[in-house]
Formats: structure tokens, C-alpha cells, sequence
């Protein structure tokens, strides 16, 4: 009886060993389809998206002033991705290639929806026309899930369409805040009013009376912990997309939090906006109460957790004060620069992403749809093509090779920082085309991540050849180009 009772736990250690991962390298042993490894049960999907934060906002990429530990400590524990791209410069565009995986350009929205059907007529060139709302035809990942058998929820910006295309048109049984604005016309209680952005009055649905003491930034966060008490207990997986409008605009920091900074901005300084930092940390407060509610319901463990945001920093003056510097990346929000498109991006995904690992690898935003994906075991053949691939090989090992070396860009439009251009990173080269003169910018990022140096003049051969790629990927995505203003 002794003997048997040895050999019953040795054979249950042994088969620990198979079905629970390390948990460290990257390398953990689990199916890619579960979430604690060795369930059956997919895993809970929390993808926090927020709005205009830039790459060096967060303290676990360099800020000087902005304090944000809760997202450090989620650095810490997970995947922290040091050259992750929006697939565009504003919101918009990024925001459908993550519902879709697919490139701006081939959607034909490449600016916000409310500019896609009003370009501007008084400058050299004339921008196209675009597509403002998410076509019905397209399969979110949302619907995707949905057809899996996830219970799915919106909370805050959607800016993808008017109301026939608000998020309920797209797979998210629940849709709180998400409308046709990209903004709120402020983050105080009621959040709503005209004057920030025109005469327009704006609101946001679905937050009940609340109190005069409510921020629009914790109210989203006590929505989705409701619906994350509601869902934890069910036999159904969820995905929570929890996108908060902060930092955009209007720069509306808790004023206790405001002084706090104002105290702390040193001379040398980067980041010295107090409001803004205020409003970055409470964007951190309230992922940190997000975890928490996941670990207080036990389900944190069977909870992929990705964080990232929709374009740079914008480093243009609200109330004549400057928002943000993306330093040491050049320019901001709508520039094709890195200081445009790079962004953070975390990824914790208990048993599999390796303990406070990094990975150097150029992903984009396209790349979400198709990692969810496979994370929930879903086959893409039987929702739709995408532009974007897999990251869960650079999940499990960071160094993991990864099948592609080119990353594009088109943004046919203006915007304070930038005329029409288009451009593509090919390994640590990059190179931007612009399109009132035709004139091409050429940088290596390994050497000069600021990109202060144009090479194009110094390797013209390299600048030739990138440029014809970029022009034969326009062609194949079917892009739409500005037309000279005659």
C-alpha cells in the first residue's frame, strides 16, 4: 500500500511536469489555446488600448517625470516590446487595423472619420476621400471571438463609424462610451458640452447619473470591473476591449494629482506638462485597478492582459502649452517619424510571456488580430485575410525568428506635423517619401533611432530600391494617393 501510494505521486509530479509551464524564458509548456496552462478554457482576452500616449510616456520607457508603477510592475511580469508600431499616426486608421489586421491603406482609412469625406482644398496637394466607417463586411476580431463562444465588451473610445457602425454592428455585445467622436468634450462629470471642439455637443452614453466628483477615465474603469465581476464566474471566455480616451485631448489632469507634478518638473526635463502627466497617471491607476480586479476574482491566471497605445505622442500646444515630447524619437502624432508611430506595448500572459523580457522585434497593430486569434484557437480561414502576423512565437521566446523584415506606412494627408508621405522600414533602414515634392528621406535606426541623419543622398542605391518596394506595396494594397491641386 506504501509503494502504491509512492508510485500515485510520483506519476502526479510527473505529470505536473508536462502540463504546467516554467513560466520563464518564454518557453513555458501549455496549448496555445488555453489560458493557465493545461486548461481546456481559452483564455479571458483584456486588450487596453490607450489614446495618443506616447512611447516614452510610461516610466518603463524612459520618462523623467510621468510615475507609472502599476504599468512598470506589468513591464515586470510580462513581455515589454521596445519597437512596437501603430499601423498609423492618428487614431482612426490604427483603431481598424485592429479590429480588422489589415493595413490602413488597403481599408482605405488612413485619417479620422470625420475628415475621410472632407479634405482640405487649399493646400498643393488634394487628399482622397476615405472610408470613415468600418465596413460591416469586415470580420472584427470581436465577431471573430464572438463565433468562438467569448462574451465581448466595449468600453470608451470607438471612433470607427457613425451609429450604424458603433461596436454593437461589429461582435461586442456590450458597447459603453464607444460613439463617433474621438473625444470627449471633457473628462469631468457629466462629460459632456460643446466648446472644446467646435460648438459641437458631445457626450458620453451609458455611465448612468454618476456624481460630480466623477473622472471619465475611472468611471470607464468601474464599468469594465462590473462586467469583469459579471463574466468571471461564467463558462464562457470574454474579451474586454477597454479603450480609454486619455491622454487625448482635452488635457484635463485631477487637479490634487496636477500639483503634485508641478512640483516634481526639474530643468532638463523632457516631459514637463504637469496636466498631462496627470492625466498618464491616472491612465496607470486605473490599468492597476483593472489587474487588481482580475486577481481579486481569481482569473488573472487565465487572463492575457496587452496594453498598448493607438499613435505617438501629441507634441503639438493645447491651451498654449506643448502636450508631450516623444523624446529621444523625432516629431509626434500624424508624422511617419518614430516619434509618430512607435509606441509602447506590453504583453502578460501568465505561463508564456517570459518574466520582465523584452523583445526588439518590429511588430505593428496589425499584428494583434491574428495573435488573439491563435491565442483563442480560432482559424483564420474561416473569418478573413489579414496584413498582420502572429506575434505568439515572440510571446513564448522573445528572439524567436520571425518571418518578416518590412513594415509600411501611407498617411496621403495632412496634419500640423507632416505634408503627404508614405513610408517602410526594411530591418533598421528607413525610408519616408513625400509626396508634394517627391523628395525621400533615408535613416538607420540601429545608428540614429532620432533620426537626425538622412542618408538618402549617401546611399542612394538603398534609398532606390526602398522606394520602389514601397511604391509596388502601394500598388499591391491599393492605395490611395493626393492628387495635385490644379
Amino acid at each position: 500500500m506504501k509503494n502504491c501510494t509512492l508510485l500515485c505521486v510520483f506519476v502526479t509530479w510527473l505529470m505536473s511536469l508536462v502540463f504546467v509551464g516554467s513560466g520563464c524564458g518564454g518557453e513555458a509548456v501549455s496549448d496555445v489555446s488555453s489560458g493557465r496552462p493545461g486548461s481546456l478554457k481559452p483564455p479571458n482576452i483584456v486588450f487596453v488600448l490607450a489614446d495618443d500616449l506616447g512611447w516614452s510616456d510610461l516610466g518603463c520607457y524612459g520618462s523623467d517625470l510621468h510615475r507609472t508603477p502599476h504599468l512598470d510592475q506589468l513591464a515586470a511580469e510580462g513581455l515589454r516590446f521596445t519597437q512596437a508600431y501603430a499601423a498609423a499616426p492618428v487614431c482612426t486608421p490604427t483603431r481598424a487595423s485592429i479590429m480588422t489586421g489589415k493595413t490602413p491603406a488597403r481599408l482605405h482609412m488612413t485619417i479620422w472619420s470625420e475628415a475621410s469625406q472632407l479634405p482640405p482644398l487649399n493646400r498643393a496637394l488634394v487628399p482622397p476621400v476615405t472610408v470613415g466607417d468600418l465596413p460591416h463586411e469586415e470580420v472584427t476580431i470581436a465577431e471573430a471571438l464572438q463565433n468562438k463562444g467569448y462574451r465581448t465588451a466595449h468600453i470608451g473610445k470607438w471612433h470607427l463609424g457613425d451609429a450604424a457602425y458603433y461596436p454593437e454592428a461589429h461582435g461586442f455585445e456590450v458597447n459603453i462610451g464607444g460613439t463617433m467622436w474621438g473625444a470627449p468634450n471633457t473628462f469631468y462629470h457629466p462629460f459632456n458640452g460643446g466648446g472644446t471642439f467646435g460648438d459641437e455637443f458631445r457626450y458620453v452614453p451609458g455611465l448612468g447619473l454618476g456624481t460630480s466628483d466623477d473622472y471619465l477615465t475611472d468611471r470607464f474603469t468601474d464599468e469594465a470591473i462590473e462586467i469583469i465581476d459579471q463574466l468571471a464566474d461564467g463558462d464562457q471566455p470574454f474579451f474586454l476591449h477597454m479603450s480609454y480616451h486619455t491622454v487625448h485631448t482635452p488635457i484635463e489632469g485631477k487637479p490634487e494629482v496636477v500639483s503634485d507634478y508641478q512640483g516634481r518638473v526639474r530643468a532638463g526635463f523632457h516631459h514637463r506638462n504637469a496636466e498631462y502627466a496627470a492625466m498618464v497617471h491616472s491612465l496607470d491607476e486605473n490599468v492597476g485597478r483593472l489587474i487588481a480586479a482580475l486577481r481579486q476574482r481569481r482569473i488573472a491566471g487565465d487572463t492575457i492582459v496587452i496594453f498598448t497605445s493607438d499613435n505617438g505622442g501629441f507634441v503639438n500646444k493645447y491651451e498654449e502649452t506643448e502636450v508631450t515630447n516623444n523624446w529621444p524619437l523625432r516629431s509626434g502624432k500624424g508624422s511617419l517619424y518614430e516619434g509618430g508611430v512607435r509606441v509602447p506595448l506590453v504583453v502578460y500572459w501568465p505561463g508564456v510571456t517570459p518574466v520582465g523580457g523584452t523583445c526588439e522585434e518590429a511588430v505593428s497593430s496589425i499584428d494583434f488580430y491574428p495573435t488573439i486569434a491563435e491565442i483563442a484557437g480560432l482559424d483564420l480561414r474561416n473569418t478573413q485575410d489579414v496584413d498582420g502576423l502572429s506575434l505568439v512565437p515572440l510571446l513564448r521566446q522573445s528572439a524567436a525568428e520571425f518571418p518578416r523584415d518590412t513594415l509600411y506606412w501611407h498617411y496621403p494627408h495632412y496634419y500640423p506635423t507632416t505634408t503627404p508621405v508614405s513610408a517602410i522600414r526594411q530591418g533598421d533602414w528607413k525610408l519616408l517619401e513625400y509626396f508634394e515634392d517627391g523628395h525621400v528621406e533615408l535613416y538607420n535606426l540601429a545608428d540614429d533611432q532620432g533620426e537626425t541623419r538622412n542618408l538618402a543622398e549617401q546611399s542612394p542605391q538603398r534609398a532606390a530600391e526602398l522606394r520602389k518596394k514601397l511604391a509596388a506595396w502601394r500598388q499591391s494594397a491599393k492605395a490611395q494617393l493626393p492628387k495635385v491641386n490644379r
